[in-house]
């Protein structure tokens, strides 16, 4: 029986409790879409992309025609000529490596260039989503765009458009 009672008052704390937070949901997706300098910031960081790896792309094209080279040169090269060629593609290929590595790896120009220009976008979009929960009470905002486990919410709870109004951009 105490433990009944016990259970039974649980279950009516939790429900209380339960009921009495606020949460709501936001698009970040949406807000994205909404915001012109995340727009330019992306455009800037495809084109950076776009010229890095046709650099990096030009490097590889070099070291494989090294490569070609050698193959088509190989009978009439002496074991030192041919040591000295195999090292030269080598060479080349690791360069290639190394440039790829510097302009797309994990701490590479791309990783710093996407830092510096979305990271202040970021933080603004952050502190307009906490103005937002300060204003209207709530303990907990999703973000919708990230969750897949949201099958179905209520537009009343989606507060996008009201972080949208805090960045400056109305819809």
């Amino acid at each position: 029986m105490k433990k009944l009672a016990l259970t039974l008052t649980i279950m009516i704390a939790c429900t209380i409790c339960a009921s009495a937070q606020k949460f709501a949901l936001v698009d970040m997706e949406y807000i994205l879409k909404n915001i012109p300098s995340y727009e330019m910031a992306n455009e800037q960081l495809n084109q950076l992309s776009q010229r890095w790896q046709k650099e990096v792309e030009a490097k590889f094209k070099e070291a494989e025609n090294l490569y070609k080279n050698y193959q088509a040169d190989m009978v009439f090269l002496t074991d030192d000529q041919k040591k000295k060629k195999e090292e030269e593609i080598t060479a080349k290929e690791k360069e290639a490596v190394e440039l790829r590595n510097k302009y797309f790896g994990q701490d590479g120009e791309m990783s710093k260039k996407r830092q510096s220009l979305l990271k202040p976008i970021q933080e603004d979009i952050y502190n307009a989503v906490k103005k937002v929960s300060e204003e209207r009470g709530y303990q907990v905002i999703f973000d919708r765009a990230s969750s897949t486990s949201i099958v179905f919410a209520s537009p009343r709870i989606d507060v996008s458009n009201e972080v949208l109004d805090k960045l400056g951009y109305s819809k």
